[in-house]
């Protein structure tokens, strides 16, 4: 037995307070392989020690939320007797380590969350957050991140068998030694097939299976709750290596095994592995687990009970049967090539206990893991001033020069490259894919879709953090509107840097109110979701990076897009110009592509004015008055109707407004939707019924895009010059070797 000295615990990054009230719940020492286990379960990737306080602040319930936080995913009704099951999950520091297999695992694990529910994955979005790729000293490690990782999400993606709908990807210096990999994903089941992860039932047998456990993953909870230092990259055993085709025959065999009414609960092995399975779904019931880690199908000799508790094996499930129907699951995993062996049994006692060959080597209450995990109400002061206040001169020398040169900018350009990569069509659900304002799928059997948006802008978070976080619900909740969708429920990723710092922690804190705030005002509540903190190498933070996926409802049809379709047709602007500020255009990609400032505060939202907006494009997209449809947000008004012209049809446009141009086409204000029709008098109607402007700015035009302003022209360019500049700029980016 090790003896448990101050390095040993701090290797397991406890606290001595933390240590003493381990010491405090057993009544003892902790053996060597309880010590592992409380480090992992007491870890802020699986406790949320610093963030629980304030997630509770959060809107959780609605008329469609039949399950919220603290399953594997959150549950909507979505009618007719069908659900939906969605979560969002961070693989950051994996993916640094080691991107392909850091990315690929994420996917694996969010996919577990959905099918462990009992539904059927159908979607899969990604938000994936890396330093520039031209950067002087990061550039070749960020291209070889970005590449790994997209390659990761790929392979398992297309393997499984589920489509890569959509997602974003932002370039930003802050992310250069930490990137973001956030992964959604969504699965569809009737009302009588939820399954929930709890340990019900004593004497009941504990049953494992999938694949084998190996000493993959051993500290991956723990390696994720800590920043990076210059030994973070000896931690690639410490990421897991994912099985894409094991893991299609498991969610077949477990969906099966659903069916026979033999199992009472089912839990994924994701962080933390078989410790988190067993004391959580032991936790939710009020119950013990005693199990033998002999039975453990393992991969590898000569391991020990520490890392075979520890291990973050992929593609591994535990379940609870009913007693005496354990063949009736056997049979259901033999047939699919699937180990599957029952480790133990439910008890009485509430305790997790953990032999080896019959010796007890960890006897810990659920309790002590779960419900008495340390909670913080950590410091904060005000968040991090990461801006100056105050706007600096700029004056363009060429409105089109500019345009072209955010359009060619790594946060605009087009990310076909990435998307070509998925399978986005796989079982023929996708009814809009990657590129749109919004993703949606069609439920099969129902007349219903689902619309989803996955969002995040770190630098509208960084110059106000509450702020910020309006804005993001504000345009999640744009984005399913603009295409006809109700928006109807939430899930959060909510990436920062070292929350032992106050003001890392103010930034949290703050973002978690705003969100609350615009969440509850938009009547999208939060089903669950992923705190990541201490992302940060070497004491630098990354911006505050909240990424919101929002779920909408719509009746299948076909989909508003964003191009403009036909000659001849009003250009409308549902919510007008927006309130141009100098003060407020430092989070711009105007400020950050051309004038290379950042400063003063993000755009002003008016919540109000904003859900008027939503209303009013729902009613003319549903009503079919919209040929193309496209909201304003990166670069504005000029990269919009830039966007809207890349399916070969453009726009004479005048904008008669009295401000200055750079703000004219390039201001970033929420609360505005680009409309072409054929009904003007129509939508202009419905506009003024929900009380938002709707000013006619022009007509479609064939071969280019001319923007006026009175008698000055500010922008007259062939369209082949406009997607020239925005189709090709990340290909080049990658391989700076052809330029």
């Amino acid at each position: 037995m090790s003896v448990i000295t101050p390095d040993l615990i701090a290797q397991h990054q406890l606290t001595p307070d933390e240590f003493d009230k381990i010491v405090s719940l057993l009544g003892r020492e902790p053996t060597y392989t309880e010590l592992g286990i409380f480090s992992v379960m007491w870890s802020e990737h699986c406790s949320y020690k610093s963030s629980r306080l304030h997630l509770k602040k959060l809107p959780t319930r609605s008329k469609h939320v039949l399950v919220g936080p603290g399953e594997n995913a959150g549950i909507i009704d979505i009618g007719g007797g069908y659900a939906i099951a969605f979560k969002i999950e961070s693989h950051n520091h994996p993916s640094f380590i080691e991107p392909f297999q850091g990315a690929a695992t994420g996917v694996g694990g969010i996919l577990r969350d959905i099918f462990t529910m009992g539904a059927r994955p159908i979607a899969v979005m990604d938000a994936l957050r890396f330093g520039p790729l031209d950067d002087a000293q990061c550039g070749a490690r960020n291209r070889r991140i970005l590449e790994g990782v997209v390659s990761g999400i790929a392979h398992y993606g297309n393997c499984f068998g589920v489509p890569t709908v959509g997602g974003e990807c932002v370039f930003e210096p802050s992310y250069n030694g930490n990137p973001l990999v956030n992964v959604f994903a969504l699965g569809v089941f009737k009302h009588d097939e939820i399954f929930f992860g709890r340990a019900s039932g004593v004497g009941n047998p504990v049953i494992y299976v999938g694949a084998k456990t190996g000493r993959d993953g051993v500290h991956g909870a723990t390696m994720a709750s800590a920043e990076f230092t210059e030994e973070s990259k000896q931690k690639r055993p410490n990421v897991q290596v994912g099985d894409p085709f094991l893991e299609k025959l498991l969610l077949e065999a477990c969906l099966e095994a659903m069916k026979t009414g033999a199992i009472v609960g089912i839990q994924d092995m994701g962080a933390a592995g078989l410790t988190c399975s067993t004391c959580e779904m032991g936790s939710r019931a009020g119950t013990g687990i005693d199990f033998d880690l002999q039975y453990v199908p393992q991969r590898e000799t000569g391991m020990s009970p520490y890392e075979i508790m520890l291990s973050e094996s992929q593609e591994r499930m535990l379940l609870v049967a009913e007693k005496g129907r354990e063949e009736e699951v056997f049979s259901v995993f033999r047939k699919w090539g699937l180990d599957a062996v029952t480790i133990g049994t439910v008890t009485g006692d509430g305790l997790l206990r953990v032999r080896d060959h019959g010796a007890v080597v960890a006897e810990i209450p659920n309790r002590a893991l779960a419900d008495e995990a340390p909670l913080y109400n950590r410091p904060y002061t005000k968040p991090r001033q990461l801006a100056p206040p105050d706007a600096p001169q700029f004056e363009s020398a060429s409105l089109e020069a500019d345009l072209l040169k955010i359009l060619g900018s790594g946060d605009v350009c087009s990310k076909r490259w990435i998307w070509e990569q998925y399978d986005y069509m796989v079982r023929t659900n996708t009814t809009a894919g990657p590129g749109g304002d919004a993703a949606i799928v069609r439920i099969k059997e129902t007349n219903t879709s689902v619309a989803m948006s996955l969002d995040g802008n770190g630098r509208f978070s960084g110059l106000d953090p509450r702020e910020g976080a309006k804005l993001l619900v504000a345009e999640c909740c744009r984005n399913l509107s603009t295409v006809g969708a109700q928006p109807i429920a939430a899930t959060n990723n909510l990436n920062f840097g070292n929350p032992e710092r106050p003001e890392i922690m103010a930034q949290l804190v703050e973002t978690i109110e705003g969100m609350a705030e615009a969440c509850a005002f938009f009547e999208t509540p939060i089903t669950g979701g992923n705190v990541s903190l201490y992302n940060e190498t070497l004491g630098d933070a990354i911006f505050p990076s909240p990424v919101l996926g929002i779920v909408g409802l719509l009746d299948t049809a076909a989909p508003v897009a964003i191009p403009f379709k036909n000659e001849g047709r009003d250009v409308l602007l549902i919510g007008g110009f927006g309130r141009p500020d100098a003060g407020r255009f430092g989070g711009t990609q105007y400020a950050k592509q051309v004038v290379g400032e950042f400063w003063g505060k993000p755009p002003a939202l008016d919540m109000d004015y904003e859900k008027r907006v939503q209303a009013a494009i729902r009613e003319i997209a549903r009503k079919g008055l919209a040929e193309s449809a496209h909201d304003l947000s990166d670069g504005g008004l000029a990269v919009a109707l830039a966007e809207c012209t890349f399916g070969g049809m453009g726009a004479a446009i005048e904008v008669d407004f009295d401000v200055r141009p750079e703000l004219l086409l390039f201001d970033e204000s929420p609360s505005r939707i680009l409309v072409s029709t054929a009904n003007a008098e129509e939508v202009k109607k419905i506009a003024l019924f929900h009380g938002v402007e709707s000013p006619r700015i022009g007509v479609t035009i064939k071969e280019r895009l001319r923007i006026g302003n009175g008698p000055a022209t500010l922008i007259d360019c062939s369209l082949d010059n406009l997607r020239g500049a925005w189709d090709q700029a990340l290909n080049r980016s990658l391989h700076p070797e052809h330029v």
